[in-house]
């Protein structure tokens, strides 16, 4: 009874906070998106303890991997897991490995230009 969105991830210990570390590795995502995530997603809400460390509960993480699945998996863009995540009817972008619609362009742009930022600043 796995609580994985995907097979290929490592099952979630049972305890009741993890790092961003620990959540990297849970995920199969690197920490740099994970903060990203946490800017594009208000959902995903860390607690910030001492020494200003990231710490996840374990809905965070089944909600990272929901994020991950969605974009990762399913072909959507951030903004349409975002819509998707609020409940609004979206679709995954069927023509995804084929090519890229403009509007997608202009998101993956702004995507990476913040991604570029975050890796200046810290």
């Amino acid at each position: 009874m796995p609580d994985q969105e995907s097979s290929s991830l490592p099952e979630i210990p049972d305890k009741l906070y993890f790092t961003i570390g620990e959540v990297s590795e849970l995920c199969g995502v690197k920490q740099h998106v994970l903060r990203y995530w946490e800017q594009q997603f208000s959902q995903l809400q860390n607690l910030e303890r001492r020494a200003n460390r990231r710490y996840y509960k374990r809905d965070d993480i089944l909600f990272v991997r929901k994020i991950r699945g969605l974009l990762h998996e399913q072909g959507f863009t951030i903004n349409g897991a975002r819509h998707h995540l609020k409940g609004e009817p979206t679709e995954p972008d069927s023509e995804a490995s084929k090519s890229i619609k403009s509007s997608s362009i202009s998101e993956l742009i702004e995507d990476l230009q913040e991604i570029k930022k975050m890796l200046r600043e810290g």
